[in-house]
Order: structure tokens, then sequence, then C-alpha cells
């Protein structure tokens, strides 16, 4: 099922109409390849941003090139909904793997919004979403040890794909490198290299190429403390 349909609908119940738009809207897209950025830090925004396959980042970088990742993005995921009350954007989308992008024109947009409250209600959930994920993120910067952060990240990414359908129950297709991770959790590259063969060593994930298997969830779970509940998935929280 199309991914946007599949995230939408765990907010609130759509019509056939209104899943009938979302196919619509959401079946044109192009095939971007990895490490693209999508929108720059300072452009003006056209329009808005959906993932329907692959990952994606949201990133700043500071003048001395360092970087923080702020958030991941996955399939169905609708990168800044009110992208239209800025004039410029301040930060940065890019692939991190080839992505099938879809951008919805600000009229477009607009209209769903205005037309279709079932969506409008679905979609301003989602942004919600965004916003405890952040505030998660935060709290794992800010809190957690180093393995812990990266156990919480592995645990949310499967949660996540496996709603919109792009997960197994224990596998995902992860095309971050060890730099990316160290830039998402605030580490260094040694740390999170140290951390990573910490949770292979004890039978946690394995991570080959860009799979990634938990090999036991419970005890992931048990490391980061993961609870769901900031996705508001209600029962399709199954990690």
């Amino acid at each position: 099922m199309n991914p946007l349909i599949r995230k939408l609908e765990g907010f609130g119940p759509l019509s056939d109409q209104d899943r009938a738009i979302l196919k619509s809207v959401s079946a044109s897209g192009h095939l971007i390849g990895p490490r693209v950025d999508l929108i720059r830090e300072g452009d003006a925004p056209d329009g808005v941003i959906l993932i329907m396959e692959g990952i994606a980042c949201r990133q700043k970088h500071r003048a001395n090139g360092a970087r923080q990742i702020t958030a991941y993005l996955v399939p169905g995921d609708a990168c800044d909904l009110d992208v239209a009350l800025l004039s410029r954007m301040d930060h940065t989308i890019t692939t991190l793997s080839a992505c099938r992008v879809v951008r919805l024109p600000l009229d477009v947009v607009k209209r769903l919004m205005e037309e279709h409250p079932a969506i409008a209600r679905s979609l301003r959930m989602s942004t919600l979403v965004d916003e405890a994920t952040l505030r998660e993120w935060l709290v794992n910067v800010g809190c957690r040890s180093a393995i812990e952060r990266i156990a919480h990240l592995f645990c949310e990414l499967l949660v996540r794909l496996q709603v919109v359908g792009f997960a197994s129950e224990d596998t995902y297709e992860f095309p971050v490198t060890q730099l990316d991770l160290a830039d998402t959790v605030g580490l260094s590259n040694v740390h999170v290299n140290r951390s990573l063969q910490e949770l292979r060593r004890q039978g946690v994930i394995e991570l080959k190429g860009r799979t990634l298997r938990i090999l036991d969830r419970q005890r992931l779970k048990s490391i980061a403390e993961f609870d769901a509940k900031y996705l508001h998935l209600g029962t399709r929280a199954a990690a």
C-alpha cells in the first residue's frame, strides 16, 4: 500500500475518496540518488516534499564544517507541511539512500487542508508527531549514554518503518554510514564504532552492509529504555 496512506490512516479513518486523492497526489515523483540535497538551507521553499521510498534526513551545518542530523525522513513522511509560511529554509534536506520523491505544490497542499478535513487532521497529527520525535531526540543526545542513544534510534526506526511496510519483524534497510550515525547521536566516530561493537558482542544486532537486523528486540528496548508512545501509533507500535 501507498506509505503516505498507511501512515495517515494510523492517525484517523480515511474515506475511499480521501485515499484516492492521496494516491493521486503522491503517484508522480522522481527517483533521486543518494547524498543529494533536495532543498538547502537558505533556499526559498516551493512545495512540500514527500518521501515515498528510501531514507532522507534533515541536517544543519556549522561554518567549521560540523554537521548535526536532526531527523530521519522515511517513506510516508511529508517534510515541513507549513513550509509556505517560511520565506527561506532554515535547514537542509538530503537523501541518504536513493529515494522516490514527490513535490507537492503549495496550492495542492492548501486544497488538501481546506477541502478534506480527515486528511487535514491526519497531516496535523503527523506534524505533532514530528515535534514529539524531535523532543525525544533532544533527550537522546542530552541524557542517554552512547550505547543507549544508538539503541534508541534503532528501535525507533524499526517501528516507523514497520508502520509503512518497509521493515519486517526485525530487519530493515539502514543506508546510514558510521559518520552519519555519529552526526545523528552527537558522538565521535570512535565512540559510535565501540558502541556498535558492544551491541554486536551482546548479540543484540547484526549490521551487514546496508541491512540492520535486530536479533534481540526486547534486549535492545531495555538498553534504550525505549517507549514508542511519543510516536502516537497506538496498537501499531509492535516493537
